[in-house]
Formats: C-alpha cells, structure tokens, sequence
C-alpha cells in the first residue's frame, strides 16, 4: 500500500491556489497561558511584521494555553503532522531529535546574554536536525535556576534526595550531579506538583515566578552557580512554508529571528524584575552562593558537559565543532 503524504490545510490550500501563492492565515499554537507576556513581546511583533511586509496576504493568528492540542511535548509533531502552522516549544521537550541544538543548554556552553545571537549566527550547524520542519527562530531563557519549597539550598549537600524538577535530559543529568533526583516535567505542571509536594523544587528561569505564579509556592529561590539555560524556537509546518511565495517566506524568516531576538530580551528582562520582586517579598528569600559554595556546583556540573559532548561525539555528532562555533566571534 502507498503511503500518502500528510499536508497541512493550508499547504493544500495553497496548492490549490497555484501557480502563486495567495492570502493566508498562519496558526501559532502555544501551550502557556494566554496572559503570558511571550503575547506581546514576541507574537504581536512577529505578526504585525508579517502582515505588514506582505501587504496583509499573511497573516498569523495566535492560539494560546494548548488551544490546539494538549501536552507542550507534543508540540513539535503539532507542527510536523500541519496540526498547526507555527509551533512554539521546547527541543528540551522531544530531547531525541535535538541532541546537538540541547548541547546549548549545558553550563558554560553559551551565556544567557549572547547565547541567542551565537546561536542564530550558527543556525546553519543545525540544520540537520530540523529537516522535517522550517527553524524561524530559536532563544535562549534566562538562567535556569533552584527554586525550593520548603528547604533552603546554601551548598550542594543541601540537594541530596530532593525530588527537583528539570526541563529536559541534559538538565536531568546536571541536577542528579548536584545530589538530586532529576524529573521530567513542563512548566505548566510544576505549580501543582510544588503545592502538593510531588517535587521539592524546580530547576526553571525565574520568569516563571509570575508567568506561571511559582512565586506562590516557592519559598527560596538559590542562584549563583553556572547552570543550564533552556532554549525555545519557533518552528513551522515544512508545506506550509512552501506553499507561500518566494518573498512571503523570505518574510517569515526574517519576522522568525526578529522573533527570537525579542524573545531572549523579554525573558533575561522579566526574570531579572520578577526576581527582584521575590527577593523583596516577606516570607521569600533569595540565596546567592558563597563562591566557594558555588564551586562545588560548578565542578559537578562541569563534568556532566565532558560526558555529554564525548557521548555525542561517539555517536557521530559534531558536538565540539559546534560547541567552538558558538564561543567565537
């Protein structure tokens, strides 16, 4: 039996369309709420771009809190199968068909300021793992840091058998260096598994804080050590990108790394000001390690990078070429 080929309902609209493309309405699905400040930061820009710079025959309308779909780790085959258009995820979240973009999580590989310039710098690195679908942009958080519910964190043997939550493999195995026991989990998750002590803490940037109300059941908050920095893209359905025309999908790109640009400036600026009104709230506190107390962290998790980039290598992956691209200049 032949197998079809599954297109999006817009890729067969604009096939139907042809021999030029024409007006079209792009969905962007995303799992956060629709109060989440990627909205305005990132999404209205990104679209009026679009919009304006097609003269209104693209379009892009934003579906928010998994309107589209549950489970923020089926969002990249959301937009793989045409479920949607444009997906904004994690690779964290499918770490299996990202080991080389997921190598920029590590401590030390790249810095929350620059990280998403180097990146976009070398996105051609990447290309082999983004062939089933269109990379518009991809961002990096800001530091992912040691939210706790209950147990202050001041040195690495305060973690010790602590149940903590982390965004993905890599971060697992940066956590369980430190002493705890890594569990997977989207973000949309950790408020509840917090409040009912499912988890003692989370491994998270410091935006969720507010944008998902963490700030409620997390009592200390501990930074001062190198950690891992997550990584988000936008990513599009591959029919849908070439059913627009040449000029439309040349847009698209462009409004994809502006995107991502603004992103990693909303995340690094929020964080910093959602941190700065934890520290300030009675009850809270925020604990930066003593540099000695934060070289034991550093060491524990300078070995887990070692360990990465030699397993990737054996596996036939560039991972020290890579890692070298994007520390240069």
């Amino acid at each position: 039996m032949v197998m079809k080929k599954l297109i999006s309902p817009l890729a067969a609209a604009m096939l139907l369309a042809a021999p030029m493309a024409s007006a079209a309405e792009l969905k962007l699905a995303d799992f956060q709420p629709p109060t989440h400040f990627v909205v305005k930061n990132v999404y209205e820009p990104f679209a009026a771009r679009i919009a304006e710079k097609t003269g209104g025959d693209v379009t892009v309308k934003v579906y928010m809190g998994g309107e589209l779909g549950p489970g923020p780790a089926e969002q990249y085959n959301r937009a793989v199968d045409g479920v949607t258009d444009i997906a904004f995820g994690l690779p964290g979240y499918t770490a299996s068909n990202f080991p080389k973009t997921l190598l920029t999580e590590l401590p030390g590989v790249i810095s929350a300021d620059t990280g998403t310039a180097r990146m976009n710098a070398n996105v051609d690195l990447l290309s082999d793992e983004y062939t089933r679908v269109v990379l518009l942009g991809i961002w990096n958080n800001a530091p992912n840091i040691i939210f706790t519910a209950s147990k202050p964190i001041r040195a690495l043997a305060d973690l010790k058998g602590l149940k903590i939550r982390v965004p993905s493999r890599n971060a697992g195995l940066v956590v369980e260096a430190w002493g705890a026991s890594p569990v997977s989990m989207p973000a949309p998750e950790i408020y509840n598994a917090m409040q009912t002590g499912v988890i003692d803490g989370a491994m998270t940037d410091a935006t969720t804080l507010g944008a998902f109300k963490l700030a409620e059941v997390t009592k200390y908050v501990t930074t001062g050590m190198d950690t891992t920095i997550s990584s988000f893209f936008l990513i599009m359905n591959r029919d849908s990108f070439e059913g627009l025309s040449e000029d439309q999908r040349k847009v698209v790109l462009e409004a994809g790394r502006d995107a991502a640009m603004n992103g990693n400036k909303a995340w690094l600026g929020i964080a910093d000001k959602a941190l700065s009104g934890f520290a300030a709230t009675e009850g809270k506190e925020v604990i930066t390690l003593a540099d000695e107390k934060a070289a034991e962290f550093d060491a524990a998790s300078a070995a887990v990078l070692d360990k990465v980039v030699a397993d990737a290598e054996a596996q036939g992956i560039a991972a020290k070429a890579f890692i070298d691209a994007l520390k240069s200049e």
